[in-house]
């Protein structure tokens, strides 16, 4: 039976090269979610991406160092993008259920969005 020592040698060794083995395009650089290593041009992928690129575009704030400001201030453009996204589904989606979870994060996305909003402009008030 392998010493222990030996078993985490190995699980290290195999985890190390299940890593290194993943095509560069899949590892993420700095934070960023993974991206497919061959990119497909359908348009809902297209769609999806463009929707991706626009959020974390918008979601890079001038951070104020207040926790709840910046929270509130970075959510809403997050929670936009769950609505582009959910409406990619919405044109492109064939299956019932995702359908159905898509407008349901519609709804509840903006109805967020109007509480961070409202929230955002009574703490700007309250200065």
């Amino acid at each position: 039976m392998p010493t222990m020592k030996r078993m985490l040698a190995v699980a290290a060794v195999a985890a190390t090269a299940s890593v290194s083995a993943r095509p560069v395009a899949q590892t993420m650089p700095h934070g960023r979610h993974p991206r497919p290593a061959a990119p497909t041009g359908s348009p809902a992928t297209r769609a999806y991406r463009a929707a991706n690129a626009k959020m974390h575009g918008v979601m890079d704030i001038r951070f104020t160092g207040d926790a709840d400001v910046d929270f509130m201030r970075a959510m809403i453009p997050h929670h936009e993008g769950a609505i582009a996204m959910a409406e990619v589904e919405l044109r492109y989606g064939r299956d019932p259920e995702v359908r159905k979870l898509a407008r349901e994060v519609v709804m509840a996305q903006r109805a967020e969005i109007s509480r961070m909003r409202i929230w955002l402009a009574k703490r700007e008030a309250g200065k």
